[in-house]
């Protein structure tokens, strides 16, 4: 047998040694599995057909192997919640996202392996590679909330402005998504809000998967501001005045907590670039000239 072949025959076994290791780190770290009652086992079930129904076990090597990883470390709920706070698009879809993380987890330590020639590396970079499409993922939500929240607070006034003309808040929705001349993706997540209900949601639930969607406390609190108005009965037009305002106070304050630590953190960037550069600039001709033959004074 080759040294080459005997390298290889080592990375795969390290590469088979840490996902075990890392199933039983998991394993012990996992919390004990909740107790499901019917309604929660037929919604899992109806879920998992629908997002998971392209793996198939039985006819492919790989599909079985992403259906035992999906299962020993309990991914479903995860992967769906990532594709709902993606705003639930058509790619990617929750099972391409587990096959983005198997994909990253085989290609990691094969490339680490090719640049630092050691199954050390390759070993170390598996878990890496297995969570880095999360981290991707993640910052594209991040980035996704950041946007809705850009016009958050005039879409309240605006729509507290329509319902004081007397409509509805979901006749408001229609006017907002109607009079937009490009949607904001906010006005696309309300628009899928008037399509559920189109769908034979109730208004409830349409309002509570747009707070699914967005993953934002600020839009969970405006969902319970509009459910808990058309529960009870009350006004809302003053509801959402105050809520508007007080989105406005809060990104207030944050700017200003911003603006004020902008000065301590520009020091970082000071005393690492230009700080020496003055410092050279100011005594590297006292510097040449003591060299050259002594102090010009």
């Amino acid at each position: 047998m080759t040294i080459g072949m005997m390298k290889l025959l080592l990375i795969l076994t390290a590469i088979l040694g840490a996902i075990c290791v890392l199933a039983a780190v998991w394993i012990f770290l996992s919390p004990p599995p909740e107790r499901l009652n019917i309604s929660d086992l037929e919604a899992r079930q109806v879920q998992s057909a629908s997002s998971f129904a392209r793996l198939r076990p039985e006819e492919s090597f790989f599909d079985r192997i992403a259906f035992y990883i999906l299962n020993f470390f309990h991914l479903e709920k995860p992967l769906t919640e990532i594709c709902t706070l993606l705003g639930s698009p058509e790619k990617p879809q929750p099972v391409d996202i587990l096959y983005a993380k198997i994909y990253s987890a085989i290609l990691f330590p094969i490339v680490g392996f090719l640049i630092f020639g050691t199954w050390l590396v390759a070993l170390f970079l598996i878990p890496i590679g297995f969570y880095y499409p999360d981290l991707k993922y993640k910052l594209a939500i991040t980035k996704r909330q950041e946007d809705m929240l850009k016009n958050f607070a005039t879409t309240v006034d605006l729509m507290a402005l329509i319902i004081e003309s007397g409509l509805d808040y979901m006749t408001a929705f229609e006017r907002i998504v109607k009079i937009a001349k490009e949607k904001t993706l906010l006005e696309i997540e309300i628009e899928k809000t008037l399509n559920d209900t189109k769908l034979g949601y109730t208004r409830r639930e349409a309002l509570e998967n747009l707070a699914a969607r967005t993953g934002l406390q600020d839009i969970r609190s405006f969902v319970g501001l509009i459910v808990q108005s058309d529960e009870l009965g009350t006004s809302l037009v003053q509801l959402l005045r105050n809520f508007s305002t007080d989105l406005r106070f809060r990104r207030l304050n944050k700017a200003e907590k911003l603006a004020a630590q902008a000065s301590t953190k520009m020091l970082i960037p000071l005393f690492i670039f230009i700080f020496p550069v003055v410092f050279i600039m100011m005594l590297s001709p006292m510097i040449a000239d003591f060299i050259n033959g002594g102090m010009p004074f």
